[in-house]
């Protein structure tokens, strides 16, 4: 199966549409494009237990696991509510990604 493109990056901020944490809002850490799946900072957050190492503690530890991108839509810039991703090429023929709902454009 074809890779499909991701219009979400690392770096953006984007709000949870469905699940538990839904309309929690948070950075993305991670991009998985072949699982089409993201980690958002402080959503879908798992205990893992850890036994102790040279390097680090034992105990209980929290991480965030991974979220289907479906699940996940860009915070638009201006109101920060969610928003779909569209593209527009400028007049120095840069392409870059614009919030549907406000027309501002995403960095």
């Amino acid at each position: 199966m074809a890779q499909a493109k991701l219009k979400i990056k690392k770096g953006d901020s984007v709000v949870v549409l469905t699940g538990k944490d839904k309309g929690a809002k948070g950075e993305v850490l991670k991009v998985m494009p072949s699982e089409n799946r993201v980690i958002v900072q402080g959503v879908n957050v798992a205990k893992k237990h850890a036994k102790p190492t040279q390097f680090s503690a034992g105990g209980i530890q929290s991480k965030e696991l991974s979220i289907h991108v479906s699940n996940v839509a860009l915070a638009d810039p201006k109101t920060g509510k969610a928003t779909r991703v569209g593209y527009k090429t400028l007049k120095d023929g840069k392409k870059v990604r614009v919030a549907k709902k406000s027309g501002e454009t995403v960095e």
